[in-house]
């Protein structure tokens, strides 16, 4: 609806333009003369009028009347002499043809001098220099892989470390709890012994002592007192803690022991005249550092700080 409206209107349009140029043509044909007379007969005033018509000329001089009549009708007339009237017209004035303008000549655009041709030795140098960017850009790709894998195996191995002092951690507690578990056995054993010497020592009888010619105490017969049962009570402490090598001799030893209240040794030393070897020596040691704290408990009054005991492998 809206296309048929835009053409209904562009006909008109076209029409109204086709009836306007016709009109000014008609208007162009009709002489000017015609164009005063409308225009004075609608009494338009003669400055309104845009058509006027060119006044006729007027050359100075006397008048001539003359009749005229047809082409063949009369003879010529006769040739009268009139003087001349002096002509004081100024002469027209003569306007030079206005000169044509000069035809400008389109300027000839200058071409660019054509461009050298590049060196061979320059294009090798470009084509190296960009072979040597990319290896380079290369080599910083394979350096900041190289050290992102660094730091992921140092990760890595932060964490490894890590779970690696847990276990330690855990196993340390573990043997931590064994040497209290051993160290609580030995104490229990310890009093379980002393308690059987001294069921044995009520008794009278010597169970757990090693092996003699004939019966004797701690002290080898010297006391048959408290202070041989509490030397007696060490001596088998010691001797549930030893482990006897192959070579060892079956020969008794003194040692010497330097202890704290309690039982605790600071100090023991098997005697020089002992006829064994630095290694049954130090069997000897361990067996005594293994049995502290040594018997106390019941030896209060008879305890002694530098204690000397006969050894029996």
């Amino acid at each position: 609806m809206a296309n048929r409206k835009e053409t209904s209107r562009a006909v008109v349009l076209a029409a109204l333009l086709h009836l306007g140029i016709v009109a000014f043509l008609a208007f162009a044909i009709i002489p000017c003369s015609t164009y005063e007379e409308y225009a004075e007969r609608l009494g338009v005033p003669a400055d309104w009028n845009p058509m006027k018509c060119p006044a006729p000329l007027e050359l100075p001089g006397q008048i001539i009347e003359a009749t005229l009549v047809g082409p063949t009708g009369s003879p010529p007339p006769k040739a009268t002499k009139v003087k001349p009237t002096p002509d004081t017209t100024p002469p027209p004035q003569v306007i030079p043809a206005p000169t044509p303008p000069q035809p400008v000549k389109p300027p000839v655009p200058t071409l660019p001098p054509p461009p050298k041709q590049p060196d061979v030795k320059d294009q090798e140098k470009v084509v190296d220099d960009a072979l040597q960017k990319a290896e380079d850009a290369k080599k910083l790709q394979e350096e900041k892989q190289r050290q992102q894998q660094a730091e992921i195996d140092a990760q890595n191995e932060k964490k490894k470390q890590e779970k690696q002092k847990e276990i330690d951690e855990i196993f340390k507690q573990l043997d931590a709890a064994k040497a209290q578990t051993k160290k609580a056995d030995s104490t229990k054993k310890q009093a379980e012994q002393q308690l059987k010497d001294l069921q044995n020592a009520k008794d009278d009888g010597l169970p757990d002592l090693p092996a003699a010619a004939q019966k004797q105490t701690g002290t080898n017969g010297k006391d048959s007192g408290k202070l041989g049962l509490y030397i007696a009570a060490i001596q088998n402490a010691v001797t549930a803690n030893y482990t006897r090598p192959d070579d060892m001799p079956n020969v008794p030893c003194q040692v010497h022991v330097i202890q704290i209240p309690g039982g605790q040794v600071t100090s023991v030393k098997v005697d020089a005249s002992c006829p064994y070897n630095a290694s049954q020596r130090t069997y000897v040691e361990n067996a005594v550092l293994r049995a502290q704290p040594l018997p106390y408990a019941g030896f209060e009054d008879v305890y002694q700080r530098d204690i000397t005991f006969t050894f029996r492998p």
